[in-house]
């Protein structure tokens, strides 16, 4: 039998994250991993990886969007270089994650783990032990129940496409959805088309449902044909392609249909309830300081019921890790506050959120006031040729900022600033007076006129 301080499931952001701040406290670590591919999803199949087609689609549709403001010809691009350089990046992830844990001497374990009891696992049909272990095993697609769900590629497969296909369809209305999406209406053949069905009332159900809406004016000007309310029955093979049946809206036919319905908690391997561990549809049940009904397991990221977020797994992990010095007399217990996590699509414009939804404040009535403006015409829009940019800023009766949103090109700058006031109680008039000198023209000195009828 094998036995550590700390034994962490899962080789991804999180994973990584509390495995080297607990072994740069002194602890014995392994981490185990059953993935052919260490490293995770994130840096392998997610946000790292999508980034690089994004900055391309960026790009393009910038270049777009500027013809007849001075760029005289449509620009011209190629999916497969991009696929080239993304490639060329995550292919050296996976040697690169387990060469650097074994560098500091933490123990890597290739297999699948499984509780025995409370304080024991077993892999590869031996076992091995620990005072805590940290649950890091991420997340997969969501099952759909659909006839014909095989005939969906996820997300993983469509960023490893060797080229889009003329016409592409997409289950779900979420973030994978509309981000991919917007890299095909970018990427994709030029006589392409894109289509997203989302079987709710609207797509991205937690974001604010008045910009979800001018987004969605955005995405099908960008030629994005999005329909809701669209209950799915089935997915056949047709010819070379598939047909998408529905109940009510017809049938759609498509060269590829993409699973984007969102991920649910890769747990059903570990035997969880052997060990002790509640959990539920969302994922492992956890409180503030990342610990599961067993006091001696933590989970973290997207196997969590928590926010799946790349960023919110390295914070939770961090936390853990805190906790699990704090045990043995290194540093004081943290939990984690989930107040101001920001969130963002890689669309075109973006779309970045912090704090609560106009709609979430209307369900909890709370008195609000609000500086919203969609369409801008603001100069630092008008020059990039955007029609699209607009924001929301919410505030409470002492002008504390209860909730931002942004879609912009510049979404995610102008996000971060909004949240830094949220976190440190800057309210909005001191907000407006300490952005005055803000670099201009810039998108972040546009905050002064979101911000001043709030002040007036």
């Amino acid at each position: 039998m094998k036995s550590y301080d700390v034994v962490v499931i899962g080789s991804g952001t999180a994973g990584q994250t509390a495995a080297y701040a607990l072994e740069e406290q002194g602890f014995k670590v392994a981490v185990i991993e059953k993935s052919p591919t260490p490293g995770g999803t994130c840096a392998l199949f997610g946000c790292q990886a999508k980034k690089w087609f994004y900055e391309t689609a960026e790009a393009v549709s910038k270049a777009k969007h500027l013809q007849g403001l001075g760029i005289t010809q449509p620009p011209e691009w190629s999916w497969k270089d991009v696929l080239t350089q993304k490639n060329a990046f995550t292919s050296k992830i996976p040697e690169g994650a387990v060469n650097s844990l074994q560098g500091v001497d933490i123990d890597f374990i290739p297999g699948e783990a499984r509780f025995q009891d409370k304080e024991t696992l077993v892999v590869n049909g031996g076992t091995v032990h620990a005072k805590w272990f940290i649950i890091a095993s991420g997340a997969e697609p969501m099952p759909l129940p659909i006839d014909g769900a095989e005939n969906m590629i996820t997300s993983t497969d469509f960023l490893d496409l060797k080229e889009l296909p003329e016409k592409i369809l997409f289950v779900g209305g979420g973030f994978i959805s509309f981000e991919c999406a917007h890299f095909c209406a970018s990427l994709g053949p030029k006589d392409g088309t894109v289509t997203i069905l989302e079987a709710g009332p609207r797509p991205l159900g937690p974001f604010d449902s008045e910009m979800v809406e001018l987004l969605t004016e955005a995405s099908r000007d960008a030629g994005i044909d999005i329909r809701t309310g669209v209950k799915i029955t089935s997915i056949v093979k047709q010819g070379g392609g598939f047909k998408v049946i529905t109940e009510n809206q017809g049938d759609f036919e498509a060269d590829l249909v993409v699973h984007g319905a969102g991920r649910s908690p890769d747990i059903s391997g570990l035997d969880l309830e052997i060990a002790g561990v509640e959990y539920e549809r969302r994922g492992i049940k956890v409180n503030p300081s990342m610990r599961t009904s067993n006091p001696r397991i933590f989970a973290v990221g997207d196997c969590a019921a928590s926010i799946q977020l790349a960023r919110v797994a390295d914070k939770e992990a961090a936390v853990c890790a805190n906790n699990i010095a704090a045990e043995q007399g290194a540093g004081k217990a943290q939990a984690m506050v989930y107040d101001t996590v920001p969130f963002l699509l890689f669309t075109y414009p973006q779309y970045g959120m912090v704090g609560k939804t106009e709609d979430a404040l209307k369900k909890e009535g709370l008195k609000y006031y609000k500086s919203f403006g969609k369409n801008i015409a603001w100069p630092t829009y008008r020059r990039v040729g955007m029609k699209h940019a607009a924001y929301k800023i919410l505030v409470d009766e002492n002008n504390m900022i209860l909730g931002a949103h942004i879609l912009s090109d510049n979404a995610s700058g102008l996000l971060n600033l909004l949240r830094t006031a949220m976190m440190h109680g800057v309210s909005a008039e001191d907000l407006h007076a300490e952005s005055l000198m803000t670099p201009y023209p810039s998108r972040e000195s546009d905050v002064v006129y979101m911000l001043k009828p709030l002040i007036e």
